[in-house]
This record gives C-alpha cells, sequence and structure tokens, in this order.
C-alpha cells in the first residue's frame, strides 16, 4: 500500500490527521546506537504546528513516545515503535467538504480510489503524516556519524535568496520562523507570507539542501542510484512539485568543457557541478539539491468545485491551514535525506568482501 519506505532502513508510518494518534515502526536500526531523545524531540519541534505566526495555527504539543526497540538509551536491533498523539482536531471545521472535493488536493482521487475518504483535514493524505518520518530521520541522522545535512529557505512566492549559499552561515536558518539563512531576505520572505494569509491566499517555495561529509559510494550505478532514491524521497512529501539536483537544468545551458568536474590529486573535484554523485554513487563531494513546493491547496476564499455527484458547487475553505509550507518543510526534507543516506550506508557494507 506504499506505507514503508526504505530497503534495510525501513520506516513504516500509519495514522490519520483527526485520528487518536500518528505513529511508525523503524525496522533495520542497528543495535547499539545511543539516541539522543532531546535531538529527535527537536526536530519535531521544528516541524511541529503553531510554532510561528505563519504557519498554521493547530496546537500540537508533538511529542514522540517510542513504545520498543529501544533500552537503556540504546537501540537492540528490533524493531522500533513509536507513537505521537493527536491532541487537537478539531474535525468539525471539515464537515463542509464532506460531499465536495477542494480543487488539486487529494479529496477527488482518494474517493474515486478507495470508495470513501476520511475527509477530516485530509485523513491519510494529510501532511501530518509527515511528523513520523521526521522522528525516522531524527534517528537516522544519528546513525550517520560525521554527516551533516542542513536544509534551508530558499524561496517563497516570487521572493528569492540571491546570494550564494557558501557566503552565508546556513546555522542562521534556525533565527527566524521562514528558516531562511540570510536575515534581510527572510523579512521580505515572512512579510509576503503575511500578506498572503490576510486575503486568505497561500503561496509556494523551494528548501534546498546541502549534505557534508557523505563518504565515496553510496548509492548502486542503475536503478538505484543515489540521485534517483533521493528524488523519490523528496516527491514524496507532500505538495513537492520538482526536485533537482547539482546544476540541475541550469546545467542544461553548459558545454561539457564547461560542466566537467576536474579532479585534483586526492579525487576532489575543483567544481561540483555533479551534485556530490557521478554515476548514481557519492563521490565525497558535499550533496546538494533543491526541492520546489506548491501553494497549499486549501485556500480560506470562495471557490469553484462539485460534489460527490459531478454537480458544481461553490465553497470555502475553513480550518487551520500553512499560507506557504516550506518553513515547516525544512525538517522533513532533512528526514528524508537522512532515511535515503542511512538506507545506503547499511546497504553499502555488503557492497564488497
Amino acid at each position: 500500500m506504499g506505507n514503508t519506505f526504505g530497503r534495510l532502513f525501513r520506516l513504516t508510518t500509519f495514522g490519520e490527521s483527526h485520528g487518536p494518534a500518528i505513529g511508525g515502526i523503524i525496522d533495520g536500526c542497528p543495535a547499539g546506537l545511543s539516541l539522543d531523545m532531546d535531538a529527535i524531540q527537536s526536530d519535531l519541534d521544528r516541524r511541529r504546528p503553531g510554532q510561528s505566526a505563519i504557519v498554521t495555527q493547530r496546537k500540537e504539543s508533538d511529542m514522540v513516545s517510542f513504545l520498543s526497540g529501544i533500552f537503556e538509551g540504546k537501540t537492540t536491533g528490533t524493531p522500533i515503535g513509536f507513537e505521537i498523539q493527536n491532541d487537537n482536531p478539531k474535525s468539525k471545521d471539515y464537515d463542509h467538504i464532506k460531499d465536495s472535493y477542494r480543487p488539486s488536493h487529494a479529496d477527488f482521487v482518494y474517493d474515486k480510489k478507495y470508495g470513501d475518504r476520511d475527509y477530516r483535514g485530509g485523513g491519510r493524505s494529510s501532511a501530518r503524516e509527515t511528523a513520523c518520518r521526521v522522528v525516522a530521520g531524527a534517528v537516522a541522522k544519528q546513525l550517520l556519524s560525521g554527516v551533516t545535512i542542513q536544509a534551508f529557505v530558499t524561496q517563497a512566492g516570487d521572493i528569492n535568496l540571491e546570494k550564494k549559499w557558501d557566503t552565508l552561515d546556513l546555522q542562521e536558518a534556525e533565527n527566524n520562523p521562514v528558516r531562511c539563512p540570510d536575515p534581510n531576505t527572510a523579512q521580505a520572505m515572512e512579510a509576503h507570507i503575511k500578506e498572503v494569509r490576510k486575503v486568505g491566499d497561500t503561496i509556494g517555495g523551494v528548501v534546498s539542501c546541502l549534505i557534508k561529509n557523505v563518504p565515496i559510494g553510496l548509492g548502486e550505478p542503475v536503478f538505484d542510484k543515489l540521485h534517483a532514491q533521493l528524488g523519490k524521497a523528496m516527491l514524496s512529501i507532500n505538495a513537492v512539485k520538482g526536485f533537482e539536483f547539482g546544476s540541475g537544468f541550469a546545467g542544461t545551458r553548459m558545454k561539457g568543457s564547461e560542466h566537467n568536474d576536474s579532479y585534483n590529486s586526492d579525487g576532489t573535484t575543483q567544481t561540483n557541478f555533479s551534485g556530490g554523485i557521478q554515476g548514481g554513487i557519492s563521490n565525497g563531494m558535499d550533496i546538494y539539491f533543491s526541492v520546489a513546493f506548491k501553494p497549499v491547496a486549501t485556500i480560506l476564499q470562495k471557490y469553484d468545485t462539485i460534489d460527490k455527484e459531478g454537480n458544481k458547487v461553490k465553497a470555502q475553505g475553513k480550518g487551520r491551514h500553512d499560507p506557504c509550507v516550506v518553513p515547516r518543510a525544512v525538517p522533513i526534507v532533512e528526514a528524508m535525506a537522512a532515511l535515503v543516506l542511512a538506507d545506503f550506508t547499511l546497504l553499502n557494507r555488503s557492497s564488497r568482501i
């Protein structure tokens, strides 16, 4: 049913937006890994709703409770079960879409595929499910000794981060609600999001990610290329419409003589248009990519749609929704990247005798 991600380091998630709880099972995590529980909760807090004036005001504590697979602070090698309670659902906010469909949302296709749907907050299609990914990703990060994964916002609506990443302290992204590493750009993005929210509309944006200290050799050369799995991971996140790594589409405008990454004597490269991946395998250079998010489908304006019988009707969005998802998507992007790298790290242990 598509609820499991990964081959050796695997995550299966469960739950709906307005059910009693959401949660997951992490399978394949090796025994003996000491876990920093505060770091796991910290990543969850970064994704948590209600954390600032520019995100949904649903008030959830998002405290994770581990049920199995951990003893005296270390993993036991058995499945790690965890749960996050849904403390603050307001299901009545969705009564108005019980018999109609929000445009560009999963409502219509869920109904046609399964013959029924949980319309409360989108049910299983809600981005609330991504909290489970953040928990698993936070565990995966601790398996990836020495690897650093830093995501940040580079676009909100039509406001772009124009400065080059290597001129910025990327940690500054955590010092503002937009999670953009440049304070001036962040301020403009925040103001833009607030303006859009006032009129009941939404905007999209871009989250970029830089991964350092990845060892050489992660990824497989054919179907399971490292960048292919990163792409799958990112495109599985709600509202994602695009993924590019390395030079991306800009590379199509370059000549081979310009785009080739010439080697230094130690195997590093003088440029990094490859984005840290060559032939589907990590080459030890920094991995970098960007993820495009569409505007949130639920808008607090009147709109035209259809009901279950196909009749044209008018509706208006209600409830608590993000006017722009990218600030809260930052830890989700990091988590999915960590899951991919952890899986390939374990797989790589069998690549040679």
